[in-house]
């Protein structure tokens, strides 16, 4: 659900925004990760995924939570509307970094698999709360001044993810194709469909997804309509860096395959 905020002033306006992007292409990204660590689980790339996914969570979400422990809790908890909120959100701090130690401690791929799920499901929800009723309660709070809050918190407003020359050298290091995807094996293209994703965020979300893959790894784009806002947005964040293939076109879905460049 996508909701109206009402921001105090044009800059804690802008920030929210940021924030509700940047929620949307982790969504997107550990949409990604976690179907990979699901359809690979009774693969020989089952470890692979799980690793894949661990090293995301350790390099991006568990630094996002902290920082918001930092920054906007503290913050919202001085608010008489949110401070049970943010008890809450601080309960499910605590699940999810339970849930990534299940996921580091899994004994065998269907168990990772259930946990990864799980720990998807509680993100979304967390993320829903932020976007919804914190976010919005704390830029419509005179004395609260979100922009400040999260300036040059990288790991709250995020930034457009770049894999260049280490990305190809891992690669090769590791002996050929690596992706969080599945890539084009057996275990099939990783799906996202693009019409159960509010559409405020839905680009956002899509562009997380993009962004996590690595160089000859693909995914495939279901939406209900012609996605060609979205590809011209991808090609101005990328110029010429992902493939498109029309597996479907119309005239109620569409489906796309979009492979990053190797």
């Amino acid at each position: 659900m996508s909701t109206v905020t009402i921001a105090s002033n044009h800059a804690d306006a802008e920030a929210a925004e940021k924030v509700e992007q940047h929620h949307a292409e982790m969504a997107g990204r550990l949409d990604l990760l976690t179907g990979d660590v699901v359809r690979a689980a009774r693969t020989d790339r089952a470890e692979a995924a799980r690793q894949e996914l661990l090293s995301w969570l350790r390099d991006e979400l568990v630094p996002h939570a902290t920082a918001e422990e930092q920054t906007l809790y503290p913050a919202a908890a001085q608010i008489t509307e949110t401070r049970l909120l943010v008890e809450a959100m601080l309960a499910e701090h605590v699940l999810i970094h339970r849930l990534v130690a299940d996921l580091e401690a899994a004994s065998d791929p269907v168990e990772a698999a259930a946990v990864a799920r799980a720990l998807e499901t509680v993100f979304d929800s967390h993320l829903a709360k932020e976007n919804d009723q914190l976010i919005p309660t704390l830029v419509a709070t005179p004395d609260c001044s979100v922009a400040e809050m999260l300036e040059g918190m990288h790991e709250l407003l995020g930034g457009h993810v770049d894999h260049g020359e280490d990305d190809h050298a891992a690669e090769a290091s590791q002996g050929g194709h690596q992706c969080a995807c599945g890539g084009h094996d057996e275990a099939g293209l990783p799906e996202l469909d693009a019409r159960t994703i509010p559409h405020a965020i839905r680009h956002a979300t899509i562009f997380g997804a993009l962004d996590g893959l690595r160089p000859g790894a693909g995914l495939l784009l279901t939406a209900d309509h012609d996605p060609l806002p979205l590809l011209a947005q991808l090609e101005q964040r990328a110029p010429g860096g992902y493939t498109v293939d029309y597996r479907q076109a119309g005239p109620d879905v569409w489906q796309l395959e979009l492979a990053r460049k190797a």
